[in-house]
């Protein structure tokens, strides 16, 4: 479910919190840290950024927001609740839930179309649920419209473009209705004209289905997309910087 809309005479709170976040690899005898001391806030609703060059933090932290692995350091609060706290199950739970990814290489399930694809995502979501929730084909119908993939949902990944198969990574992400959307590199494999479609669909979903979405990118012209531009270096943001283009 979507955050409720807050009260004009307040400000909303955090749905992304990190507080002195930190991460430290260990090889051998020495720790290698990949993150010191990251420090954040997203509003529900938000489109952020975060950039940097190989090696900056950006993927271990996108591992860590997506409870995928924990932090050394400091915690990250999704919608009031600390992932390091919870067990395996309830940080699946939770993703399912809250949670949409979207990957540079798109993980697209080789053996399935395009809507299979697209629907093992709600299955998934609703594992263990005590009533099985119906497919939302009035979504499904938007994503598909607006993605423009309508006429492709019957293709497998290998008969799909580079652009096709990433717009079906981004229905697939978007299905189930996730309050956060985060995004790998989702345009690193797309030339110009497609990595402009994703950018602007990335934009479009996060104002008219309300999502907050996290993309992390190597490419400062493809941040400029967003509301707010997070700088990383060596683990750490150096500056946040307003986007929107």
């Amino acid at each position: 479910m979507l955050p409720a809309t807050p009260s004009p005479d307040l400000a909303p709170s955090p749905i992304i919190l990190a507080r002195d976040l930190g991460k430290t690899y260990r090889s051998g005898k020495l720790e290698v840290p990949a993150l010191r001391n990251v420090n954040f806030a997203i509003t529900p609703g938000e489109f952020v950024a975060i950039v940097g060059p190989s090696g900056s933090g950006k993927s271990t932290l996108f591992y860590i927001l997506g409870g995928l692995t924990n932090a050394t350091t400091g915690s990250v609060l999704i919608d009031g609740t600390d992932f390091a706290k919870l067990t395996d199950a309830e940080r699946t739970k939770m993703r399912r839930a809250k949670i949409g990814f979207i990957f540079q290489r798109f993980n697209l399930l080789p053996t399935l179309s395009a809507m299979g694809n697209i629907e093992i995502a709600h299955d998934i979501a609703t594992l263990g649920a005590p009533t099985k929730r119906e497919l939302d084909k009035p979504l499904l119908d938007h994503l598909t419209e607006m993605l423009g993939i309508q006429g492709r949902l019957d293709h497998r990944p290998n008969e799909l473009s580079g652009g096709e198969q990433q717009r079906v990574a981004i229905a697939r992400a978007l299905i189930n209705r996730p309050a956060i959307v985060l995004a790998d590199e989702p345009t690193g494999n797309l030339d110009t004209k497609n990595s402009d479609a994703v950018l602007k669909m990335l934009r479009q979903s996060s104002r008219e289905l309300n999502q907050t979405v996290l993309m992390i990118t190597h490419n400062p012209e493809a941040a400029q997309i967003a509301d707010r531009i997070l700088h990383m270096r060596d683990g750490e943001i150096t500056h946040i910087e307003d986007g929107r283009r």
